[in-house]
């Protein structure tokens, strides 16, 4: 039974309300920018803390990068309870509050945590611990990309190779890897993008030194929006360009 006129006006009506809602508050942000001109753009530690963000998103883009596509291949091949398990296990951040997984990572990195003492407390309160904190909350979107991908691929193809003599990390590297190298760039994307926006976790682990989105909330707190200007302005920028780099990707 295929859907009428009015049903197919439903849809669209409630996913337009959905798009408008989800579009208005950063036309609207751009149109005060356009009238009252970029806020902050040259206030002390702008640049300073968009750089933490650029690099610390990156340095954790790729740690998740060296672990995250093994494991997502692993998933996508292996069956039975160990990897359902393993399974909820990864996603476990994505269902946490950020400020929580927050709080979980000082438990076990903070300065008076077994390891936090080994690394003398330079784990927090640093660039380190601004890693640390955006490679947990942003490492499953990497996994559950590269999941689905290497899952799109077919183990025929695999077989067939071993058959020929390839090893499994041949079949991985020569195989599996660059059929799903579409699904794992975007997750990669992403995963850049959620650990460059990361607030909750890193608030807590490493206060300072500033990433970006520190540096906006603690500039809003004490300044009101007229100071935020240029840190939500290369927000929405960053956002809009990495998000449309993700969606080329799939």
């Amino acid at each position: 039974m295929t859907p009428g006129p009015g049903r197919d006006r439903t849809f669209g009506a409630l996913g337009a309300l959905l798009a408008l809602y989800l579009v208005v508050p950063v036309a609207v942000f751009l149109v005060h920018l356009g009238q009252n001109g970029v806020a902050g753009l040259h206030r002390h530690g702008f640049l300073a803390a968009l750089g933490v963000s650029l690099v610390s998103a990156s340095i954790s883009t790729g740690i998740i990068a060296a672990g995250g596509v093994p494991l997502a291949y692993l998933l996508a091949r292996r069956k039975g309870r160990a990897a359902a398990l393993a399974s909820v296990l990864v996603q476990l951040p994505l269902a946490l509050p950020p400020l929580i997984a927050g709080i979980l990572l000082v438990s076990v990195i903070g300065p008076y945590s077994a390891v936090g003492r080994l690394f003398g407390g330079r784990l927090t309160d640093s660039l380190a611990g601004i890693v640390l904190a955006q490679t947990f909350v942003a490492a499953p979107f990497l996994v559950i990309a590269a999941r689905s991908a290497f899952g799109a691929v077919s183990s025929v193809h695999e077989e067939v190779a071993a058959t020929l003599g390839l090893g499994a990390w041949a079949r991985f590297a020569r195989i599996a890897l660059p059929l799903a190298a579409p699904g794992i760039a975007a997750g990669l994307l992403l995963s850049w993008l959620r650990a460059f926006g990361e607030f909750g976790a890193t608030v807590v682990v490493a206060y300072h030194p500033f990433s970006l989105p520190v540096y906006t909330y603690v500039s809003f707190g004490s300044r009101g929006l007229p100071a935020v200007g240029a840190p939500v302005l290369a927000s929405v920028v960053v956002a809009v360009a990495v998000a449309t780099l993700a969606g080329l990707r799939r």
